[in-house]
Order: structure tokens, then C-alpha cells, then sequence
């Protein structure tokens, strides 16, 4: 294989083993995560093993010529494991455990049988890119490129059906991840039927070394790609979602901390903001400051106002819930006015009797509504209304006592 391209598709694998190397770590003992890992680390390995460059390393130390050749096709070989072993694991099942001894001893043998073949066989002159079709009529080298051809294409056509069969079944990201991987596995049958391809025609006379060697790589590597894409996205994807809705969320939330911005400052009520950080971090400490702002201006609450805009803004929208947004906004709004207003730097409160709650914490909107109270602020001609006419009274008015 081309040095190059057996690197790069080997650096896009084993970067995907370092993405999922730390949950290993955590959790050694899942099966599933260890047989994610051994697809993308032996998946890799192959286009290392196979790479020019290291095929020439791999004879001149070891003082075998062609000894890479029985470790690739090894490689080749446990990925094939692997790879079905992941499509069982994940489909699950009652014999679940009993499949996967089955192709691990199936393989096993099968790796053994290369191991064996090549011993027996012999290779004399060093071919680093196409051993396959050179000594496709040499005994037992012969047998040793086809039973590892064979099992591949057995692997490879089996993962393909059971990860396109399922995919049917599913939605999401697990879907998508179905589809990448069965296609990177279809792509994988077809370095292998273009292998048998040129090795039969090796036998019949022709010589189809480019199929077996440029053709075959490049759907090995394709298939590479797709392969760590499939096993990558089901677990990736979800998170993605979670940090796409987070900043979503943080972003529609902004209107309503500008307009408790001038509290947060004066009354020291935000956390330090978070640098180099998830946008899930990022919403929780947006949500904080707000929460903070919302307690704080408890005892500026004006009830009536509340009720008088909610009753105006559900005649107006029939929407209980944007009703109730924006009446949340203008009272909100209001309060963090009537508090600037206040000559006294800190309210005086009255608590509470035991056992009872104010208005503001029985009434206090969820967090799912402060978006739609963020977007009542930015774009409700009510409040808007309520803000311009603000009345003496009402900016003046000092907390309950």
C-alpha cells in the first residue's frame, strides 16, 4: 500500500481510538467499548502494518522476507473479528456472548491457518505492494492469500447485511451511524472481491495487478473512513445534540440577562463567567446569573401588574404560555426598574412564615419558560408598551416591608 495513504487512514483511525481511549479507561471491563476500541485500533494497524515503508522495516529487521505480509493479513483478519463482534454487541441479544465466542474461535482458527500456510510456503522475493498477485499461484502462499481474502469478505459482507438490515429498524444518530459503517464494511467487500478479482486473473493468465492494488486501496481506505464515522457518531451525535440545544437555549436567553444585566453588576449577584467551556457550562452559569436576579427581585414583584398582563396578553394570543411569558416579562422588567430606583442599596425583606412561600417562589417560571420570557422581552409589543409607560407609582414604589 501507498506510504501516504496507509498513514493517513491509519492517523483518521487511531484518532478516533484516542477520542474513545479516556471511557475505556473508565470502563474496562464493557465489552462494548473494548470491542469499539479493537476495530478502530486493529483497522489502523492493518494500513500501518500494510504501508510500504513499514513492510520494508518490517522484512529487514525480522531478516524474513515478506514476514509482514502473514502479520497484515493477521491484522486484517482479527479486524474482520472485531467488526462483526461490534454489530452483534450493540444489536444485543439472548445468545449474544455465544456469538461472539463463535467468530472469535472462527477467526482465531483462521489466523492460525495464515500463520501456518506461510510457514510452509515460500517467498523469496520481497514484494511489498502487490504478494498478493505475485505469488497468487505459489503453493501455500496461494492457500494463505485466500483464506485470508475469504474471511475478510465473510466479515465484511456480514457486518454490511446485519448494520444495513438494522438500520431499518432505527432512527437518529444511531441510523446514521448504521449506514457509515455498513457502507465503510461494503466498501471493505469490495477491497476484497477486487483482491480475488486480480488473484483470478493471475490464475487464468491476465494481469490486473492496478485492481488489486489502487483499486483495493482506495476502497480500503474509503472504507476506513466511514468505518471510524460509523462507530464514532451514535456516541458522538447525542452529545452534539445536547451542546447544540445548550447554545441554542444560551443564546435565545440573552434578552432576559441584558435586561437584569444592571442588577448583576451592582449587586455582585453573577459568577466569574466560564472561559474555554461547553456550551452546556455556559447555559448553567447564564441560568444562574438569571436565577440570582429573579431572587433577588422577589419583593419588587408587583402581583396585579402580573395578573393585569396576563389576562391583556391571553385575550390577545389565546396562548396560555406566551400569555404567561409575557406577563413575566413586563413584571420583570418593571421590578428591575422599580429596584434601580430604590435609594436604600439593599431591600429590606420580610421573610416568609414558616412553612409558607411567597408568591414569586409558587409562582416562579420554570426553566424551560424563561426562553419564551427572554423572547417576550426582545419581541412583545406589550411589553415593550408597558416599559415605555411606566408609570410614577410604579417606579417608585418601594419593596414590601
Amino acid at each position: 500500500m501507498n506510504g501516504l495513504l496507509g498513514y493517513v487512514s491509519c492517523g483518521v483511525l487511531w484518532l478516533g481510538l484516542v477520542v474513545k481511549a479516556p471511557d475505556l479507561l473508565r470502563h474496562r471491563h464493557d465489552p462494548y467499548l473494548r470491542a469499539i476500541c479493537a476495530v478502530l485500533g486493529l483497522a489502523g494497524l492493518c494500513f500501518f502494518l500494510g504501508a510500504s515503508p513499514t513492510v520494508g522495516a518490517v522484512n529487514r529487521v525480522s531478516g524474513i522476507p515478506n514476514l509482514a505480509a502473514p502479520l497484515t493479513y493477521a491484522a486484517i483478519t482479527a479486524y474482520s473479528a472485531a467488526s462483526q463482534i461490534l454489530v452483534t454487541l450493540w444489536r444485543g441479544g439472548p445468545d449474544v456472548h455465544r456469538t461472539v465466542r463463535r467468530w472469535v474461535l472462527a477467526y482465531a482458527g483462521v489466523v492460525l491457518g495464515i500463520a501456518t500456510a506461510f510457514a510452509l510456503g515460500e517467498a523469496p522475493v520481497e514484494r511489498r505492494t502487490d504478494l498478493d498477485i505475485y505469488y497468487a499461484t505459489t503453493p501455500y502462499l496461494r492457500e494463505m492469500i485466500l483464506l485470508y481474502l475469504a474471511g475478510h469478505l465473510t466479515a465484511a459482507a456480514v457486518t454490511a447485511v446485519s448494520a444495513l438490515r438494522w438500520a431499518r429498524d432505527v432512527r437518529g444518530w444511531l441510523r446514521a451511524g448504521l449506514v457509515m459503517l455498513g457502507g465503510g464494511a461494503l466498501c471493505g467487500a469490495g477491497f476484497s472481491v477486487s483482491k480475488l478479482t486480480a488473484v483470478g486473473a493471475r490464475w487464468a493468465g491476465p494481469d490486473w495487478s492496478p485492481l488489486g492494488t489502487d483499486v483495493a486501496q482506495s476502497a480500503a481506505a474509503l472504507g476506513a473512513l466511514l468505518t471510524v464515522a460509523g462507530v464514532l457518531t451514535p456516541l458522538a451525535g447525542p452529545r452534539w445534540t445536547q451542546w447544540r440545544r445548550a447554545w441554542r437555549t444560551y443564546v435565545c436567553l440573552a434578552p432576559l440577562e441584558r435586561e437584569l444585566d444592571d442588577i448583576l453588576a451592582r449587586r455582585s449577584l453573577r459568577l466569574p463567567r466560564p472561559r474555554w467551556s461547553s456550551p452546556t457550562t455556559r447555559l448553567v452559569w447564564r441560568q444562574t446569573s438569571i436565577h440570582n436576579a429573579l431572587s433577588h427581585l422577589d419583593t419588587y414583584l408587583d402581583r396585579k401588574l402580573y395578573d393585569e398582563t396576563l389576562r391583556a396578553a391571553l385575550g390577545a394570543t389565546g396562548d396560555p404560555e406566551r400569555a404567561a411569558a409575557t406577563a413575566w416579562a413586563v413584571v420583570i422588567a418593571q421590578a428591575a426598574r422599580g429596584e434601580a430606583s430604590v435609594a436604600a442599596p439593599v431591600p429590606v425583606r420580610r421573610p416568609a412564615p414558616a412553612g409558607e412561600s411567597t408568591w414569586f417562589q409558587e409562582r416562579a417560571p420554570r426553566p424551560d419558560a424563561l426562553v419564551r420570557i427572554a423572547d417576550a422581552l426582545a419581541t412583545s409589543p406589550l411589553v415593550r408598551g408597558a416599559t415605555v409607560r411606566a408609570t410614577t407609582p410604579t417606579t417608585e414604589r418601594s419593596p414590601a416591608v
